[in-house]
């Protein structure tokens, strides 16, 4: 199955997610190139990016999966195909 890199933007609301959060992201680490948590403070939120390179359904499925966790939102952009 051809594989996408995509980058999954994760905002979290709810602090009591991230256990869950950290478990989707260690199940699905064969396709994660890299990951960065930044929390801000003063809004009382934490915002994490994941960078994958998966086939497109294992992208879709981790995507899925995070958004229906308490407290948390999750988006993905995809990089253009072909090209790179």
């Amino acid at each position: 199955m051809e594989k996408r890199v995509a980058i999954l933007a994760i905002v979290v609301q709810n602090s009591e997610s991230v256990t869950a959060i950290n478990q989707l992201l260690h199940e699905y680490a064969e396709g994660i190139i890299g990951r960065m948590g930044i929390p801000h403070r003063e809004k009382g939120f934490n915002i994490i990016s994941v960078v994958l390179d998966a086939p497109q359904d294992v992208i879709n499925a981790l995507s899925g999966r995070v958004g229906r966790l308490d407290g948390v939102s999750a988006k993905t952009l995809y990089a253009p195909q072909g090209g790179y």
